[in-house]
């Protein structure tokens, strides 16, 4: 129902209208990602692969420290964004918990293809500032072939940088542990949990 306060369309989400998503995505998406990067690992081990815990007080510090940052930041662009769309799905609380588990899954599947794949591999073989634009940019494109709204991409930038730069720039050996738990942080703030919250306290 509109609303008058936001002029935002709620459309209510359901955990059954998720797991029409969730279930494809799973086997066409997030499983060949996870199928690649555990092939490239178990027959080359790279070390810029990220698959190692690293500096696990770093990671473990950015990791935890950027989780709720993103999460709010998320959730404040997803308000500002559906104002100006004038819609938004707002699952219930099953709905948000079932999306929010999956986010756990998605995000270091997303994490270990993007960043540490494509940008750690082409840092391997042009240098890391070339691997940090070509991660980067995959990354964000990435959600534009999948059909996303020109700001809704622009939106996965503002998370997709800083998560490069970490996984670039951290002390220690590469690793995706932080990165993939800060992106969890985004995405579950961007989508189910944060688009929930958003209602409860009576934002849209």
């Amino acid at each position: 129902m509109p609303t008058g306060r936001a002029e935002v369309l709620v459309i209510p989400g359901r955990p059954a209208a998720t797991l029409r998503w969730v279930l494809p995505d799973l086997a066409t998406r997030l499983g060949p990602f996870a199928v690649v990067v555990a092939a490239v690992e178990a027959v080359w081990h790279p070390a810029w692969l990220g698959l190692v815990v690293g500096n696990l007080p770093v990671q473990l510090g950015f990791g935890l420290g950027a989780l709720p940052l993103l999460f709010l930041f998320a959730t404040a662009l997803q308000l500002w964004l559906s104002r100006r769309r004038r819609t938004l799905v707002v699952p219930n609380l099953p709905d948000a918990l079932l999306q929010g588990g999956y986010y756990l899954l998605n995000g270091p599947l997303e994490e270990g293809f993007f960043r540490g794949l494509v940008q750690g591999g082409a840092g391997a073989l042009l240098g890391a500032p070339a691997g940090f634009l070509v991660g980067t940019v995959t990354y964000v494109l990435y959600h534009r072939l999948g059909g996303w709204w020109w700001p809704d991409v622009a939106a996965t930038a503002l998370a997709g940088i800083p998560l490069g730069l970490a996984f670039w720039l951290l002390p220690g050996p590469h690793s995706l542990l932080g990165v993939s738990i800060a992106h969890v942080g985004a995405t579950c703030g961007f989508l189910g949990p944060g688009p929930y919250l958003l209602r409860r306290l009576r934002l849209l």
